[in-house]
């Protein structure tokens, strides 16, 4: 199947990571589609983060405009492998259709969730994510 390309060739709905540094936290912007194809880029990305000694992440869903079970996956390994190291992850999502697939599929009760990465960074997170 051919996706829709932008002006310099590139698919529209690839997926995109970006990282940034806020204080003690890492922000990982991610864009586009998270799906079966995608989702080893996000998954290899997490594991370079927390090997990298990130130990609080924030995953801003600001630009993702799908997600597939596969892309849920790599969350929650995600929200493991951070935990399993004292760690604290939060999801930034203001995205009805995506809250919905997290409020379907109870990942809402797994993940905080928050409407922006400054909510999530004031947050605070104090202690491992439940």
């Amino acid at each position: 199947m051919d996706r829709p390309m932008d002006s310099e060739g590139q698919s529209r709905d690839a997926m995109s990571l970006t990282t940034r540094t806020v204080d003690a936290h890492t922000v990982l912007e991610v864009g586009g589609e998270v799906d079966l194809v995608s989702g080893t880029r996000l998954r290899e990305r997490f594991l370079q983060l927390i090997d990298g000694g990130s130990r609080s992440i924030v995953v801003d869903l600001g630009g993702v405009t799908f997600i597939d079970s596969t892309g849920l996956g790599v969350l929650l390994g995600g929200l493991k492998r951070l935990r399993a190291v004292g760690g604290t992850f939060s999801l930034v999502c203001d995205k009805e259709p995506l809250l919905k697939i997290f409020r379907i599929t109870a990942l809402d009760q797994v993940f905080p969730i928050f409407a922006t990465a400054e909510e999530a960074l004031s947050a605070g997170q104090a202690g491992p994510a439940a």
